[in-house]
């Protein structure tokens, strides 16, 4: 039933999408053009780039877990699996199904922890907050180096916005400190768990090697970009494959339908007419950029996937019922304080 009021949402913005590609798209001969003259070696390269990326941002979820659960630590393997798995959700489910699904492909992997999911939704959400410093570096840049259209600030200052309060919101709610834990009620006990996972922005130095690992995944990120511009033959500054990259962002962050195909590609192409980019070459480009960053999340996640031993059919399990795929969020945990490790 959720699935339909889903649908019923996007399906208005999907018709509107396919008026918009129908009577004011490229000319999608010239877009096939623009495929047959990739240079492949720079496809190779921005793949490689993205898997760097993706590993190390896994290292930087690592690093937010081990601040979050007691000893043992699940090891980085396991780590990458799960988030590897929530890539490939994201991928090719609507919203952000996937941030649940590595919660749930790891959580099944410690055993004897109760409450413990409730904790790794928390270091998901820490971890996602690392992002914000690098966005608000790479924006400060491109706001001086990139020829950035207007309507896109307004739309980079909302996002930016939301995303330092947030950020602050995570650090007061990191620092509250926990009283009369035993006389808790259930709802309480949960909440306070998955403040649990935000333990990382009480360690400044956890929190500082986090946000270096998540930085360095942004700038691998931005060298793919790149990469991609180059292997469709658009030879621009690395300013502009920051702007794209900032765009990408902005138009991903609510994923109305499986990687927002179709907004994606106009958030690439039309800021790339400033930099004399022919719309249809940017519709390209903005195609490829989105295969070859999908090739990878898909790729190594569906290898996890069977890894794991599940299948497309679980994931979508998550998207219909989020307690389904981790349904110790409903289990309380004893009162009990649990060693806070920091290692």
């Amino acid at each position: 039933m959720k699935g339909r009021w889903r649908l019923l949402l996007v399906l208005p913005v999907l018709a509107i999408a396919t008026v918009l590609i129908i009577y004011r798209g490229p000319n999608w001969h010239l877009v096939h053009d623009a495929f047959t003259a990739v240079t492949w070696e720079w496809v190779v390269a921005a793949i490689g780039l993205n898997l760097i990326s993706v590993l190390l941002r896994a290292f930087a979820w690592e690093t937010t877990i081990k601040q979050s659960i007691p000893r043992p630590h699940p090891p980085f393997p396991l780590v990458f699996s799960a988030f590897s798995v929530g890539l490939f959700a994201n991928a090719v489910l609507p919203g952000r199904v996937g941030e649940l699904a590595r919660v749930a492909v790891l959580r099944r992997r410690i055993p004897g922890q109760r409450g413990t999911t409730a904790t790794l939704v928390g270091s998901v959400f820490a971890h996602r907050m690392f992002d914000l410093i690098p966005a608000l570096t790479l924006v400060i840049w491109v706001i001086f180096a990139a020829k950035i259209p207007g309507w896109a600030l307004t739309s980079i200052a909302v996002v930016l916005a939301v995303g330092v309060i947030l950020f602050l919101a995570a650090i007061w709610l990191a620092r509250r400190q926990n009283r009369e834990r035993d006389e808790l009620g259930r709802i309480r006990l949960l909440f306070i768990r998955g403040r649990e996972g935000l333990a990382i922005m009480r360690t400044p130095a956890a929190a500082a090697t986090a946000a270096l690992f998540q930085f360095g995944g942004w700038v691998c990120q931005l060298f793919a970009v790149w990469a991609t511009m180059h292997a469709f033959n658009i030879h621009l500054p690395l300013a502009a494959a920051g702007l794209v990259l900032v765009l990408i962002n902005v138009a991903t962050i609510f994923p109305l339908w499986p990687g927002n195909v179709g907004l994606v590609q106009a958030a690439v192409a039309i800021p790339l007419v400033n930099y004399g980019v022919g719309k249809a070459h940017g519709i390209a480009f903005g195609i490829g950029l989105q295969a070859i960053e999908a090739s990878v999340g898909v790729g190594v996640g569906l290898i996890f996937l069977a890894r794991e031993g599940l299948s497309y059919a679980t994931l979508r399990d998550i998207e219909d019922d989020p307690s389904e795929g981790s349904a110790e969020l409903h289990e309380p945990e004893a009162p009990a304080d649990r060693a806070r490790v920091s290692g």
